[in-house]
């Protein structure tokens, strides 16, 4: 019996119901019927020999080998879309304006920004940092893409990963039992102060403001240092930081999206960078090991 064959189209199946945990958000994403991506799955599934997820009526989940498969699945795909992108459109030129989260503009894109300009060194890329609960409504002024946060189940783009916000603080530090509770967190327009913030006040837990910054290096060298708690993305998780829990008293948090926006009549150096973003970012999920090489997040 030969080798199976790890078709893309199946792969892509896949990976957007590994992702979104549903079967029928999974066809939503990819434009097809949901009878058609279970088609798919079952046919991967029987090239593999093995169940890759286990299906019930209120939820679908990873099998383990499923786990196991999910992250060489993403890398196929993102080598297919690198190997096509640098075959298309060599010497494509022009400049993209890029709206990005901080803590994804110091510590993901760079790399994922190397590899684009491989495939396209007379593209440019001029990127901003910062919060990005604003940057989607100035697509088509001054910026081409936005890669911004958003309540799980709410926001327009394209989905891309879910991010799980955490409370953190200093290691050896026991700032989370002080009341009122001392938080660093980003200025008002911050998703996640917004949500830190309201799950204290559900939870009747008192707390203050002790820093407030843009600054995103600041916020967590002040929480390393136990003068407060912050808040901070799963899948970046600062090293100089320990994660907090319900075990030490703090409410739970939400889940976030990452969703990638683009503007309207996006040029063909913008639509094949969203591309390689789509397939470069579409591979971290929520409870992920850090990324790294990292430092702080936001």
């Amino acid at each position: 019996m030969g080798t199976p064959d790890l078709d893309p189209d199946l792969l892509k199946a896949f990976v957007a119901v590994a992702d979104l945990r549903s079967f029928t958000r999974a066809a939503r994403l990819l434009h097809r019927t949901q009878s058609a991506v279970s088609m798919q799955i079952r046919r991967l599934e029987e090239r593999l020999g093995t169940a890759l997820f286990h299906r019930s009526t209120v939820q679908v989940e990873l099998s383990p080998a499923g786990e196991s498969l999910l992250d060489y699945a993403r890398r196929i795909l993102a080598l297919q879309a690198e190997a096509l992108a640098s075959l298309q459109a060599p010497d494509l030129a022009g400049t993209v304006r890029l709206g990005v989260m901080d803590d994804y503009g110091s510590q993901v894109l760079p790399g994922l920004l190397a590899a684009f300009t491989r495939s396209y060194p007379q593209v440019q890329v001029a990127m901003e940092t910062g919060l990005t609960g604003g940057m989607p409504e100035r697509l088509g002024a001054d910026l081409d893409l936005v890669v911004a946060l958003h309540p799980e189940g709410a926001g327009e783009g394209q989905f891309l990963c879910r991010e799980q916000p955490c409370w953190a603080a200093g290691p050896g530090q026991a700032c989370h039992r002080l009341d009122p509770l001392p938080l660093a967190l980003y200025p008002p327009g911050c998703l996640f102060r917004q949500w830190a913030i309201r799950a204290l006040d559900q939870a009747g837990r008192r707390w203050r403001l002790a820093f407030v910054s843009h600054s995103l290096a600041a916020v967590a060298a002040i929480a390393a240092e136990g003068l407060a708690v912050t808040v901070v993305k799963s899948t970046t998780f600062p090293v100089r930081l320990r994660r907090l829990d319900p075990a030490d008293g703090l409410p739970p948090l939400p889940t976030a999206e990452l969703r990638l926006h683009r503007s309207p009549g996006l040029s063909r150096a913008g639509a094949l960078l969203a591309e390689h973003l789509a397939a470069a970012l579409g591979t971290v999920p929520a409870d992920s090991t850090p990324l790294r090489p990292r430092a702080e997040a936001s």
